[in-house]
């Protein structure tokens, strides 16, 4: 069966994924099974996505409750998951308003578009030009991939849209050198996920900050890959003590349902009334009681914390195996989004851990990712380590 589906997929679904041939068909916590009834530990997690692990019970029987209840109405009526999870991310955060779509892309055309439309508002419509950051990512559709800092994601779709520019991340001189009269927002992730693992350096979300207020322009932060208590806070900027005017959610916000988010200060949020900005699925019944159980589920069970404390566990077995293995160059991250810059091509170990029933992937080309599921145990990370260990000294 497993070689039949593949060959299937193969032929039937658009190309656009370099895929490992294993057919994956259930999970729980942080184990998936293939057809094949081989197991694996998941250090992917959908790629930051099922930050509660598989088949959380909750979470599923909230979306069976809801599924037997009411799964979709149009946004011209009030429904009550909606308007309880909205109510419950606003109360964690600086936020005042969310607006709910389908994905990370999505979240962050409307923050694209929120930014620009705040200043017309304003009566300054020459005001629309964002800076975002070199090996940024920030989804793939015109807009999204128009305001990525990496080449060969815009590779392709010349011409892409007008009103980009970007610098390197950290490099507060050269942001700060290219605002001018046309700028209307800073966009930046708070680590850089797709761009390996990049962290900002003391200060650096801080100093963004400041400029943004001094220039009078909007901060966008991007916490589709950081937020929901990835890095060991909710939301990653809550590490730094700063606060943007616009943030973007998605991936684990329903724990591996398709939901994302744009939340933002009332003053901002304003620009946006009736007719601005609207999506058909944006914020169903069905993906807003998954994702408010999801939420309530982190809260009640303290996974910010745990996630924090499985992070300095899992760092630290990472900066032993580099002390062992010379191929380890740097190791990055915070929290359980760690990355592993090895000294070459790191495609080969994401096959070889495949084969040793753990799944990691490589970012950059050189770089080793690891995002498990929050309720990750130490014995889990003991034994990814184990096998790292084995083929790096092989």
């Amino acid at each position: 069966m497993t070689d039949t589906i593949m060959q299937t997929a193969d032929r039937v679904i658009a190309a656009t994924y370099k895929r490992f041939p294993i057919v994956l068909e259930r999970g729980e916590g942080t184990a998936v099974w293939d057809t094949q009834g081989r197991r694996y530990t998941d250090f992917v997690s959908g790629i930051a996505v099922c930050n509660l692990g598989h088949a959380h019970p909750r979470i599923a029987e909230a979306v069976a409750r809801q599924a037997k209840q009411l799964v979709h109405v149009s946004n011209l009526y009030y429904t009550v998951p909606q308007t309880e999870l909205a109510e419950l991310l606003v109360a964690q955060c600086f936020a005042d308003r969310v607006f709910f779509c389908n994905s990370g892309a999505e979240a962050n055309e409307a923050a694209i578009k929120l930014a620009r439309k705040y200043f017309k508002d304003k009566g300054q419509p020459e005001r629309y030009r964002i800076i975002s950051m070199e090996k940024s990512f920030h989804g793939r559709t015109m807009a999204t991939l128009s305001a990525t800092g990496q080449e060969k994601i815009r590779a392709g779709y010349d011409p892409v849209l007008q009103g980009f520019s970007f610098v390197p991340f950290n490099d507060i001189e050269a942001l700060e050198a290219a605002v001018d009269e046309g700028t209307c927002a800073v966009m930046l992730e708070p680590i850089q996920g797709e761009g390996g693992i990049r962290c900002p350096d003391p200060d650096y979300l801080q100093q963004v900050r400041q400029l943004c207020d001094r220039h009078g322009i909007l901060m966008i932060l991007d916490e589709i890959q950081t937020g929901m208590s990835r890095t060991g806070a909710l939301f990653a900027h809550q590490h730094e003590g700063v606060a943007p005017d616009i943030m973007t959610l998605a991936k684990a916000l329903a724990n591996g349902l398709p939901i994302g988010a744009m939340l933002a200060t009332e003053k901002v949020a304003a620009a946006f009334g009736p007719g601005a900005h609207a999506s058909t699925f944006g914020g169903t019944p069905l993906v807003t009681a998954a994702a408010l159980e999801t939420l309530r589920t982190m809260l009640d069970e303290q996974i910010p914390r745990r996630a924090a404390e499985t992070g300095v566990y899992f760092r630290q077995a990472l900066e032993g195996l580099k002390q062992q293995c010379s191929r380890i160059v740097e190791v990055r991250g915070r929290g359980l989004l760690l990355g592993a810059q090895l000294d070459g091509p790191a495609d080969d170990l994401v096959r070889f851990c495949m084969q040793k029933g753990f799944l990691v992937n490589c970012v950059q080309g050189d770089t080793l990712r690891f995002a498990p599921p929050l309720i990750v145990q130490e014995e889990e990370i003991d034994a990814l380590i184990g096998c790292l260990e084995e083929i790096l000294k092989q």
